[in-house]
């Protein structure tokens, strides 16, 4: 599995689960593009790591849910790369509250980042895929599992996961292929967040309902990610991967998420 020499744009890839698949990338001497909103010293450490690693990258400054901004994202990484040959739709960002307090500002804010945002991202990057290229869609267990606090980011992620199938038809005749990722609860800064005090009761109880005997760690997921990315896993087309050791086909702990 190599991508020696393709250039990866990744939202959100300094930090978390986008910056685990960028390093993955840089080992095999990816183009890596690592797309942030705010954290310059984030974005610059990771570019450092990559190029420790034998990757060449390129840090973009730029809200994926401005138009204009995904724009320059593009244009900058084509300025330096010449083609783009992988879009990764990572960034997320929500208002984690219960439907009845959630607002406009709230569904304008989530679903023009990741819904807008990942449609802007396929349209302006797809004519710069020169040699057939690959989409790939980061989604989460929200999408189909019910968290409490996640239902806006939830209906956003589902969004993502039935546009994927869309584009696949749409984008074939341009030997365009993509595909969705929606990794289960991994220990993150950001699901540890989320999780506050409980999380090492919450991880006892997942880790219990896992067929497998373990769910995986956030570098496992980033390996499935650095897979579905690669040329040898064109055959997978439309689909979205769940990475969860199988929890997801087990019952969510009583009481998630609730004081």
């Amino acid at each position: 599995m190599s991508m020696q020499d393709k250039t990866v744009i990744i939202t959100g890839g300094s930090r978390g689960m986008g910056q685990r698949l960028a390093l993955k990338l840089a080992a095999q001497q990816a183009n890596v593009v690592v797309n942030y909103r705010r954290d310059d010293q984030a974005a610059k450490d990771t570019v450092a790591e990559i190029e420790a690693l034998g990757g060449t990258a390129l840090a973009v400054q730029a809200d994926v849910a401005d138009t204009a901004a995904v724009e320059s994202l593009v244009a900058q990484s084509v300025e330096r790369f010449g083609s783009i040959d992988v879009v990764v739709a990572n960034a997320a960002a929500s208002a984690f509250k219960p439907l009845s307090q959630i607002h406009g500002r709230h569904i304008d804010k989530t679903m023009s980042l990741t819904v807008q945002g990942f449609l802007d991202l396929v349209r302006l990057t797809t004519p710069h895929m020169n040699h057939g290229g690959r989409v790939m869609a980061v989604s989460g267990w929200d999408s189909f599992r019910v968290l409490p606090g996640h239902a806006l980011l939830g209906a956003a992620k589902a969004a993502m996961e039935t546009l994927v199938k869309y584009l696949a038809i749409e984008l074939a005749r341009d030997h365009i292929t993509t595909v969705g990722v929606c990794p289960g609860p991994i220990d993150t800064d950001s699901f540890r967040y989320y999780a506050g005090d409980a999380w090492e009761d919450y991880a006892q109880q997942w880790l219990a309902q896992t067929p497998s005997g373990a769910y995986p760690t956030p570098d496992e997921v980033a390996d499935v990610m650095a897979y579905l990315v690669s040329p040898q896993s064109a055959a997978i087309n439309g689909q979205t991967i769940v990475v969860d050791g199988g929890l997801s086909l087990a019952t969510m702990p009583i009481g998630f998420g609730q004081d």
